[in-house]
């Protein structure tokens, strides 16, 4: 079991599309407004349900942190697994480079990364939660090692697999941070291509 999983006993599947409804709501107005400045009331009127429907599958706005941030993992952690298995070429890492600048660019910018975001936000004030962002953000580094372990299973990288992830990963958190303070996505770019190109340097063809 994910260290992030919060789901209880199986729901019916309209059960589990009423708490579906709610955790997205709950992940919009946090992305928004922030956990603080997010309220079950807020959850319950964005969501279109009863509190008892809240109460129901959630015991309190803790548990409901948690599963916004299990949430979000899948939303933009699984989203990108598709393309880390492509990530074992450095067309596949561009290409993978790309998506997020235009990501961003869709976004105008606003809001960063909302992993990220809620982890600032919690780190210091909720250590269960701090633990499951961390999660998230280890499941996001796995998926780039991996792409980056092939290179190197092939021989093409002379590289740490394991120390390229998190360094990469760390410059996307970097970027996303001053792309969002600059609503403009050159930093994001700056760090990703530099990255990339020593990411390149160390490849066999190069």
């Amino acid at each position: 079991m994910s260290p992030t999983t919060t789901r209880g006993p199986r729901l019916t599947p309209k059960g589990e599309r009423t708490r579906q409804r709610i955790v997205a709501a709950a992940a919009k107005l946090m992305f928004r407004d922030g956990v603080a400045g997010t309220t079950l009331e807020d959850v319950k009127e964005e969501a279109g349900v009863s509190s008892s429907q809240i109460y129901h599958y959630f015991e309190d706005k803790s548990s409901l942190v948690q599963a916004v941030i299990e949430y979000q993992s899948d939303t933009i952690v699984g989203g990108q697994e598709p393309m880390f298995a492509r990530l074992d070429t450095i067309g596949g890492l561009r290409a993978w480079r790309d998506f997020l600048v235009g990501h961003q660019r869709q976004l105008h910018c606003v809001g960063g990364c909302p992993i990220g975001s809620l982890g600032s936000e919690l780190a210091e004030v909720d250590d269960r939660a701090r633990i499951s962002v961390s999660a998230s953000f280890d499941r996001w580094a796995v998926g780039i090692r991996n792409g980056l372990q092939v290179m190197h299973d092939r021989g093409q990288l002379a590289g740490d697999p394991d120390v390229l992830a998190t360094a990469t990963l760390a410059t996307l958190q970097g970027g996303l941070l001053l792309t969002q303070m600059n609503r403009n996505t050159r930093p994001l770019e700056i760090a990703l291509d530099t990255m990339i190109a020593h990411i390149e340097s160390l490849t066999s063809g190069h």
